[in-house]
C-alpha cells in the first residue's frame, strides 16, 4: 500500500492519500483527520531504527490508519445510538465554487479529498449499511485497488476471507440504484430549487418519486425532522413549510460530494446542505445535513 517514502517530506506527502482513505471509511472529515494524526503519531513514536527497517512507510501508515478506522467503525454503533435523530456523513464542498477558508492560513483536510463517485452521499450511505470489516475490505479493494493480501494485514484475516467480505459488500452496492449523469441530476436539482423558491407544491410533487424519502441530520443542535419523511407529497409539503418558516434563506445550487446539490444559507452562513439521489428523472432520496459541526468545511 502506498509508495516508498523515507524523508520527512515523503512521509508528510502521504497525508492526502490517508485522508482520502479515512474519509471513505468513516464518512467524517473530523474523524478522518484524527485517525490520520493518530497514525502519524504512532509512526513518529517508533524508534528511529524501527522506522528505518520499514520498506514502505506509506504502506505502513495506510495499514495503521485503516486499523484505527476499523476500531472507530466498531464503536460507531454505540455512539450513534446516543445521537439525536439520524446520522449522516459529513458533506463536502467543491472548493472551486466557494471563497472559503483558504485565506485562514491553514489547510483544511476536506480540501485534500478527491470528489468522485466514491464520496457521493448515496455511496457513503450504502457504505454505512456494511459491517466494519466489509467496509474496510470493500473500500480498500474496490476504491483504492489494494490487493487482498495487504488488506488481510489490516483486518487480521486471510486474503480469501477478505475477498468474501468485499464480495458481500459489493452485493449491497450492486443493489443500489444506478447514478444518473451529473448533467441530468443538475437539471432535476435546478427544477427542485425553482419549485421550492416559488412554493410550488405541485411542481415539487411532480419532481419527487411517490416513494421518496428525506432524511435529515441536525444532531440535536438545530431544529429538523428527527425521523425520515416518507412520500413525495409529504416531502413537498415539508419543504414548502420550511420555506415559510425560514424567511431570508438563500438557496444555491452547488456541488455536494462531487454531484449537484443544494445549499441554504442565511446572511452568508451555510445552514443546510442537501444531497439528492435521482432515479429515472425523479428524486428518490434527499439527505439533509444541518448539524453545524458537520458544516464546518462550508465556511
Amino acid at each position: 500500500m502506498g509508495t516508498v517514502a523515507t524523508s520527512a517530506d515523503g512521509i508528510a506527502g502521504e497525508r492526502r492519500q490517508l485522508i482520502n482513505v479515512a474519509y471513505r471509511l468513516l464518512g467524517s472529515v473530523t474523524e478522518a483527520e484524527d485517525a490520520v494524526q493518530d497514525a502519524y503519531a504512532r509512526w513518529y513514536g517508533l524508534p528511529r531504527s524501527r522506522r528505518e527497517e520499514i520498506r514502505s512507510p506509506g504502506a505502513w501508515l495506510t495499514t495503521v490508519t485503516s486499523r484505527i478506522c476499523l476500531d472507530l467503525l466498531g464503536s460507531a454503533r454505540a455512539r450513534r445510538e446516543r445521537y439525536v435523530g439520524a446520522w449522516l456523513p459529513e458533506p463536502l464542498p467543491d472548493r472551486g465554487e466557494w471563497d472559503l477558508a483558504a485565506s485562514a492560513g491553514h489547510a483544511d483536510p476536506a480540501d485534500q479529498i478527491v470528489l468522485d463517485e466514491s464520496v457521493s452521499m448515496a455511496f457513503l450511505v450504502v457504505l454505512e449499511s456494511m459491517t466494519p470489516a466489509e467496509r474496510v475490505a470493500f473500500v480498500l479493494h474496490e476504491v483504492f485497488r489494494y490487493p487482498f493480501a495487504e488488506i488481510a494485514g489490516v483486518l487480521g484475516r486471510t486474503p480469501a476471507a477478505c475477498k468474501q467480505l468485499a464480495a458481500s459488500a459489493r452485493r449491497r452496492v450492486t443493489g443500489a440504484p444506478a447514478a444518473v449523469p451529473a448533467t441530468g441530476q443538475a437539471d432535476v436539482v435546478r427544477h427542485v430549487k425553482e419549485a421550492w423558491e416559488t412554493r410550488d407544491i405541485a411542481a415539487l410533487v411532480a419532481l419527487l418519486n411517490p416513494a421518496a424519502v428525506m432524511t435529515a441530520d441536525g444532531g440535536g443542535m438545530v431544529g429538523t425532522a428527527l425521523h425520515p419523511v416518507e412520500g413525495g407529497a409529504r416531502i413537498a409539503q415539508y419543504m414548502v413549510a420550511v420555506a415559510e418558516w425560514a424567511p431570508g434563506l438563500e438557496l444555491l445550487q452547488r456541488t455536494v460530494n462531487g454531484v449537484p446539490g443544494l445549499v441554504a444559507r442565511r446572511a452568508g452562513v451555510v445552514e443546510t446542505v442537501a444531497s439528492f439521489e435521482v432515479v429515472d428523472g425523479r428524486v428518490s432520496r434527499i439527505w439533509v445535513v444541518r448539524n453545524p459541526e458537520k458544516l464546518r468545511p462550508w465556511g
